[in-house]
């Protein structure tokens, strides 16, 4: 099988649908000839032309709204913003206006949309370029909110994002764009709401999100050399959570740790460990259930300091140690 990175994947999604689908159409901010800011978009102006992936004025509201509206009126859209910080733009409508009307108009009105947007720390671009806002995104009903790890995820999700009739957030963190993986050619989905179990493990859990999976993945491998056997698993859809495949794994392992790159306080990881607490998994934990989150400060522009913001692989495996040492 080929290899692609992420960003190559995300848009092979997108040209497969616009080419299956005319009603599919890209806006955002300078995606035609220059690509995107991330360069997701670049080249696909040339195949599409500019009335299906179209620039638009420098107002995240605004592309929002003509996303909704076009939505409304029976077009797919996939709206770029340039930086997930830039959501809290656009709020009224992703909040008041897509996230309800479904609801509002009985059924008789469907806005099927996707956000796409890069998000994360790691790339030097400071406190309103770095963030992790996708709690603020799950505590609205009527989103659905998406964040792959992997190009084969990021393509089969994102090809399921626009099939659905409904208004889905989809984060792409920034250093996983560059990452590569396997990913077939021809057409494939995967379903919203179904978790995977990247690493296969008996010892402990660990619950990643996003580029966190790879820094689970990372300290697993550290921590088998030492006999401890980690089991990683990415929820890859935070609404709807796959709760089963949570449980399960903790049922088998008894200890879990809950790593996400957000701001732990208020973050999805206590989400997470409610649904454990709060299910048949909580009889077999055998140690307290753990989380790691980023720090409760503005991500800072020097590199040693983001850095030490939000987990790091040396911080997921002295958690997963504590969790194993735990009697």
């Amino acid at each position: 099988m080929r290899e692609i990175t992420y960003l190559e994947a995300v848009r092979e999604a997108m040209s497969q649908e616009m080419r299956k689908n005319e009603n599919v159409f890209i806006l955002g901010e300078d995606i035609g000839v220059y690509g995107g800011a991330f360069g997701v978009t670049r080249g696909m102006i040339e195949e599409f032309g500019a009335e299906r992936v179209r620039n638009t004025p420098i107002s995240e509201s605004a592309i929002a709204g003509a996303a909704v509206g076009s939505a409304l009126t029976g077009m797919r859209p996939i709206l770029e913003l340039q930086f997930s910080d830039f959501i809290t733009i656009a709020m009224d409508q992703l909040v008041n206006q897509a996230a309800k009307l479904r609801y509002m108009y009985g059924g008789k009105g469907t806005v099927p949309m996707v956000l796409r947007t890069p998000a994360g720390s790691g790339t030097g671009a400071a406190a309103q370029h770095s963030q992790s806002l996708e709690a603020w995104m799950t505590h609205i009903p009527g989103l659905k909110v998406l964040q792959p790890s992997t190009a084969y995820d990021a393509k089969g999700l994102l090809k399921a994002a626009i099939d659905d009739d409904n208004p889905v957030i989809f984060y792409e963190h920034k250093l996983l764009y560059k990452t590569k993986g396997d990913v077939p050619e021809e057409e494939y989905s995967i379903p919203i709401g179904k978790a995977d179990i990247k690493r296969q493990g008996n010892d402990v859990t660990i619950i990643a999100t996003s580029l966190m999976v790879k820094k689970a993945l990372e300290a697993a491998a550290e921590l088998e050399k030492e006999g401890i056997d980690v089991e990683v698993v990415d929820p890859r859809t935070l609404v709807p959570l796959d709760e089963e495949t949570i449980i399960e794994s903790v049922k088998k392992t008894g200890r879990v740790v809950i790593v996400h790159e957000a701001v732990k306080r208020g973050g999805f990881g206590g989400e997470i460990a409610s649904v454990i607490s709060e299910s048949e998994a909580f009889d077999y934990l055998d140690s307290p259930i753990k989380r790691l989150g980023g720090l409760p400060i503005p991500i800072p522009y020097n590199p040693n300091l983001e850095k030490a913001t939000v987990p790091q692989v040396d911080n997921i495996i002295d958690s997963i140690k504590e969790a194993v040492r735990f009697k």
